[in-house]
């Protein structure tokens, strides 16, 4: 996970962890984008990653995830997604943001001519139940909080509406 002094410290147990676009910059502003995070988190999913909750916003993205191999998987998806995101920008001649992606890439990435996302998801072990709550709420409200939404419910890019008994775009782990 790069140069991150944060470690995934037990992974029988979910952690919430956060991936930040680098500098912040906003990319998931289209649904192209949002759709290329989505899919990533479905096959990770299918491949026996549990996802308890998410949120994506148009620069970084939360989630709560477990997996026997957490650290491989978080850097599967960066890897995947940072690559689908760069051919994307690519394609459709964003080149702002590609410029971007150059001129604040760190001076140690010298294997490539862009970086994508911030080094490290600062994971965060959950303890207990109460841990679990807040910490799913966080992620929920965030949407709401920035003004995006009245209700969490409401941000297609969470969730938030699976804990409210709706349909979702990624299948869930409730329990844990």
């Amino acid at each position: 996970m790069g140069r991150c002094r944060y470690v995934i410290t037990q992974v029988d147990q979910p952690h919430f962890i956060t991936i930040t676009v680098l500098n912040w910059l906003p990319v998931f502003t289209r649904i192209d984008t949002v759709n290329i995070l989505i899919d990533s988190m479905k096959f990770l999913s299918l491949e026996g990653m549990k996802i308890y909750a998410y949120v994506i916003l148009e620069n970084h993205l939360h989630m709560i995830v477990q997996s026997q191999h957490l650290y491989k998987d978080i850097q599967r998806f960066k890897r995947h997604t940072a690559s689908q995101l760069l051919k994307y920008l690519k394609d459709n001649n964003v080149q702002t943001l590609l410029d971007q992606f150059v001129f604040y890439k760190k001076a140690h990435k010298t294997d490539r001519k862009y970086q994508f996302w911030q080094e490290g998801v600062h994971p965060e072990l959950i303890q207990h139940q109460d841990m679990m709550n807040q910490k799913i709420d966080y992620i929920h409200q965030n949407p709401v909080k920035r003004g995006y939404v009245d209700e969490a419910e409401h941000w297609r890019y969470s969730s938030a509406r699976c804990y409210m008994g709706k349909e979702g775009l990624i299948e869930i782990t409730k329990e844990w």
